[in-house]
């Protein structure tokens, strides 16, 4: 299943935010695929589309980042799967 993540760093955190970007793997782990990540220039807001199986996995990154950001995650489907609900 498709999600997208929509986050936007704590103005407090967002030294913190950034070197945790620099210095750890901002990839997700193991059972959760990330698709693309965009990046909103200079306001600390940004989406990410992942795709996972596991919602432990995808809990995980989540959980990861939650310290910093504030964040929220929904399912999406593209149009083609869309099409096939209506």
């Amino acid at each position: 299943m498709k999600y997208m993540s929509v986050w936007t760093i704590k103005p407090e955190n967002l030294k913190a935010a950034v070197n945790r970007f620099k210095e750890a793997n901002p990839e997700p782990g193991s059972g959760v695929e990330l698709v693309t990540r965009w990046h909103e220039v200079g306001t600390g807001k940004g989406f990410a589309l992942l795709e996972a199986d596991d919602p432990i996995a995808l809990s995980r990154f989540m959980v990861a980042w939650a310290d910093l950001v504030d964040q929220k995650i929904v399912p999406v489907v593209d149009d083609s799967e869309i099409a096939q609900a209506l």
